[in-house]
């Protein structure tokens, strides 16, 4: 886990694809908590998307939402297209949270999203690698992979950040 620095950037300023190839601005998602997720659908952690999915429905009438991210970045996790990782979001795991085109999360050629978190709270170092991000759009807490969304420790932070 690793806590912000004060004056983070704000994410709100960025335009991320949709899975469905739609530019979808991220001030869409203004005076929200947010759990941004780094996912990929052939990875240990892939089963992460049931608690994912769990925490979006448990909290998104309190002002927050999952935003998942996928990425072939690490161990090669993500080789699909669009269509075949929201066929297998959706058919799996019965995601309803809002999914994005796959892009790079590490490195110099990170997608500006992925540049901004890491300079805020570090690179992410594995798949699901998950950045909670406040209402005024400042990542806030990033949490490894193997913290599992439905820990004490996220929901907690969560629960927080929700109350601020």
């Amino acid at each position: 886990m690793t806590d912000a620095v004060t004056n983070s950037p704000e994410i709100y300023p960025l335009v991320v694809n949709s899975l469905s190839g739609e530019p979808t601005p991220l001030s869409t998602f203004t005076g929200k908590v947010l759990l941004l997720v780094n996912t990929a659908s052939e990875c240990g952690f892939t089963p992460q998307y049931k608690g994912l999915e769990a925490l979006h429905r448990k909290y998104a009438d309190k002002g927050f939402a999952v935003l998942g991210f996928p990425s072939n970045d690490f161990g090669g996790q993500e080789p699909g297209g669009a269509e075949e990782i929201a066929n297998f979001c959706s058919n799996t795991y019965g995601v309803t949270f809002p999914m994005f085109e796959k892009m790079q999360v590490k490195g110099a050629e990170a997608a500006p999203l992925y540049a901004l978190l890491t300079e805020a709270l570090g690179a992410p170092k594995w798949n699901f690698h998950k950045y909670l991000v406040d209402k005024k759009g400042q990542p806030v807490q990033a949490f490894a992979s193997n913290v599992d969304p439905l820990s004490p420790e996220l929901e907690q932070a969560i629960e927080r950040e929700l109350a601020r």
